[in-house]
């Protein structure tokens, strides 16, 4: 987990919520719907779509359970950060960076391209034995 700043709190401004089927076509979903949710909000966060389909495809490859959706849930506060919510239905596997030297590694990179856009993320307890993983991503910056 990645904690860069501490929380503040700030009024939320818009949230989006959906439940898709915990398949790759679910997951390639997850992105494409959090494009068109952002853009109908009238907002653009660099890497946003990245952070979606990274925690969307651990989902339906690491917390898939069968017969079970994962849910992706958008927030967007009132100072223009995002926070994406992936839940899925296995608690027991929790998600980790992997460890320096797994560069030849196949997979397990995707956390890392989280933790690149992010100011923060974690991992939550979720209902019924699920985890839900998020990641808050602060508003575009000229500077960045």
């Amino acid at each position: 987990m990645s904690q860069k700043f501490p929380p503040q709190v700030v009024s939320l401004t818009h949230h989006f919520t959906v439940l898709l089927s915990a398949t790759r076509r679910g997951a390639r979903l997850a992105r494409l719907l959090t494009e068109r949710q952002l853009e109908e909000w009238g907002t653009y966060l660099d890497g946003s779509a990245h952070v979606v389909a990274e925690l969307a495809a651990n989902a339906v490859t690491h917390g898939r359970v069968l017969g079970r959706d994962f849910r992706l849930a958008l927030r967007l506060y009132e100072d223009g950060t995002l926070r994406v919510e992936v839940t899925d239905a296995r608690g027991v596997r929790l998600p980790h960076i992997q460890e320096a030297g797994a560069e030849c590694a196949e997979s397990g990179r995707g956390l890392l391209i989280v933790a690149a856009y992010a100011d923060r993320w974690g991992v939550d307890q979720a209902p019924a034995g699920g985890k839900t993983v998020w990641a808050e991503m602060p508003p575009d910056r000229g500077d960045l």
